[in-house]
């Protein structure tokens, strides 16, 4: 027997397993982005408060994570940056969610985005390493 023969990948790192994860890392930045929209159009005193934040907390969250974490950002901050774009942009969508009555939710949506960034960084890195 080789060595190769004992090793055991940590995860499938297969292209299929890459492009699934794809799939959902974009619907969960999705699901951010429509969490931060319900948070504040369910939190504002009035009217222009609740269009300013419902519409405003989006849209400054796709325009940070366009800037520095989006796949073409136009910066390009190195990995521990882009972790924590990551970090703020979709844990403020878990909080929007909690914040909008939901702690069950928002625990199931955490944990959703640790994995799912968590297997998205790891395949990212075997891909770019195979290639």
């Amino acid at each position: 027997m080789t060595s190769e023969d004992h090793s055991i990948p940590a995860f499938p790192a297969g292209r299929p397993w890459f492009m699934v994860n794809e799939v959902v890392a974009f619907v969960v930045e999705l699901a951010a982005l429509a969490a931060l929209g319900w948070w504040g159009f369910a939190t504002g005193d009035g009217v222009a408060s609740r269009l300013l934040l419902g519409i405003g907390a989006p849209a400054v969250a796709a325009v940070v994570w366009g800037l520095f974490a989006a796949p073409r950002a136009r910066f390009r901050p190195p990995l521990v940056g882009v972790l924590l774009v990551k970090a703020v942009v979709l844990g403020c969508g878990v909080y929007a969610v909690h914040a909008v009555g939901h702690p069950g939710a928002a625990v199931f949506f955490g944990v959703v985005v640790v994995v799912n960034t968590g297997l998205a960084e790891t395949f990212r890195r075997r891909v770019a390493a195979a290639a």
